[in-house]
C-alpha cells in the first residue's frame, strides 16, 4: 500500500503512472495505523496576506473515512456497513466496556493531493430500492466529502454485500429472561 505524507512524497510502489491520469490517488483504509494527510489548501504567507489564507491546511486519511462512514449511515436504507467478517468483530467491538463504535467500518479511501475515491460495503434494509439506496449513498457522501475536505470526490464504489432480512434477530436486541 502507498501512503503520501505531504504533496511530492510518496512510498515506493508508487503506481499512479501506471495506471494513466493525474488522479494521484494513494490508498488507505479505515484499520491503517496513522494513515497519511493530504493538503487541501496551501496558502501564501507573510504579513500581507489576510489572516485566513495563510498556512497550509492538511487533512488525514481517517478523516475523510469518517466522513463518508457517517453520511453513508444516514441514508435510509442502510442496515450496516462492512464485511460479515468486519460487522461480527465491530459488534464485540460495541459491547466491550467503553469501547467506540468504528464509524468507518466498511469504508475504504484512496486519497491524492486534490482528489479522493471511496469503497463502501454497505448492508440495506429488506424492501428499500438498491438502486435508490446507492444513488442517495453515492450523492450524500459526495456531497458530505466535498464541502466538508475540499476534495474531489471522482468516485463512490458501492457494493452491497447483504440485505437485512426484517425477521432477522437484531444483534442489539436483548435476550428474553426466563425469569421475571
Amino acid at each position: 500500500m502507498t501512503t503520501k505524507t505531504h504533496p511530492g512524497a510518496t512510498a515506493a510502489g508508487d503506481d499512479t503512472q501506471a495506471r494513466g491520469g493525474d488522479r494521484d490517488r494513494v490508498a488507505a483504509s479505515a484499520g491503517s495505523p496513522g494513515g497519511s494527510t493530504t493538503t487541501v489548501g496551501a496558502g501564501p504567507v507573510g504579513p500581507d496576506e489576510p489572516a485566513g489564507t495563510r498556512g497550509r491546511t492538511s487533512v488525514a486519511d481517517v478523516v475523510v473515512v469518517k466522513i463518508a462512514g457517517m453520511a453513508a449511515r444516514e441514508v435510509p436504507g442502510v442496515y450496516d456497513m462492512g464485511g460479515g467478517l468486519s460487522r461480527t468483530l465491530g459488534a464485540v467491538r460495541d459491547r466491550v466496556p467503553g469501547g467506540r463504535p468504528n464509524v468507518g467500518r466498511g469504508v475504504k479511501v484512496e486519497v491524492g493531493e486534490r482528489q479522493t475515491a471511496l469503497d463502501l460495503d454497505l448492508v440495506v434494509e429488506y424492501g428499500v430500492p438498491i438502486r435508490d439506496v446507492a444513488r442517495d449513498v453515492r450523492e450524500n457522501v459526495i456531497t458530505a466529502v466535498e464541502r466538508m475536505t475540499g476534495l474531489e470526490v471522482v468516485e463512490v464504489n458501492i457494493a452491497i454485500g447483504d440485505v437485512h432480512l426484517p425477521d432477522e434477530e437484531d444483534e442489539e436486541a436483548p435476550a428474553d429472561s426466563r425469569v421475571a
